[in-house]
């Protein structure tokens, strides 16, 4: 085998162990929480040495930051705005709305994880919980932007009001659904969440508009 082949595959075995400890680390984390997530219990649901895990990993809160930043990616994918040709601003935005609900059905971890990691507070700050609020500010900037797109006319206090509300909203839906189980339709709550989010944005830019309205006229 040439170099060039072995390099590839030595890479695509290292990938393919990163994966496998990720995923491990996922359904211990999922069952046990941070405390309870340890490198020794990785290694035995992934079967490969602890000395394996410390090679990719440096150590179990680099490991539950890895776990976040690569359920992140999977969500962040999803919250993306459909094109006007989808229909209505609401029909658009409860398409979104939509597919966060799916990811977070398909890829829940870093929310999970993040959610409790962000509600304790340590003398040391784990670096998962660094950057889960590192990456929940990104879905924040993402949404007052889907926000700022379907309601051009609201000021800024009005698109930070609507996303606060807004993520605000789907926290509470998510963590329903983790103590209720799989009997909360979290697509059909989001979709009912998304109308509820879009009308109060169409109530504020109506009344926006009927102030600027009032203005001219008070100018005139």
């Amino acid at each position: 085998m040439t170099r060039p082949q072995t390099t590839r595959k030595k890479r695509a075995n290292g990938m393919e162990s990163r994966q496998r400890i990720l995923d491990a680390t996922v359904e211990i984390a999922g069952e046990r929480g941070y405390e309870g997530t340890s490198i020794a219990a990785v290694s035995a649901k992934c079967g490969l040495p602890a000395s394996s895990i410390y090679w990719h990993f440096k150590d179990k809160d680099d490991l539950i930051a890895a776990v976040i930043e690569r359920s992140f990616e999977s969500w962040l994918a999803a919250v993306e705005l459909p094109g006007e040709e989808t229909g209505t601003s609401l029909e658009r935005a409860t398409a979104m709305a939509v597919n966060v609900a799916k990811s977070l059905v398909d890829a829940p971890d870093f929310l999970r994880l993040g959610l409790m990691l962000a509600l304790e507070r340590r003398p040391t700050e784990p670096r998962g919980r660094t950057v889960f609020l590192q990456v929940r500010d990104i879905a924040n900037q993402k949404i007052a932007e889907v926000v700022a797109t379907l309601f051009p006319d609201l000021d800024e206090d009005a698109v930070r009001a609507l996303t606060v509300y807004a993520v605000a909203g789907a926290d509470g839906l998510f963590v329903h659904r983790e103590i209720s189980g799989d009997a909360v339709d979290l697509v059909a709550m989001f979709e009912l969440h998304a109308q509820l989010v879009h009308d109060a944005a169409a109530r504020m830019a109506s009344k926006a508009e009927g102030s600027e309205a009032a203005g001219s006229g008070a100018t005139r």
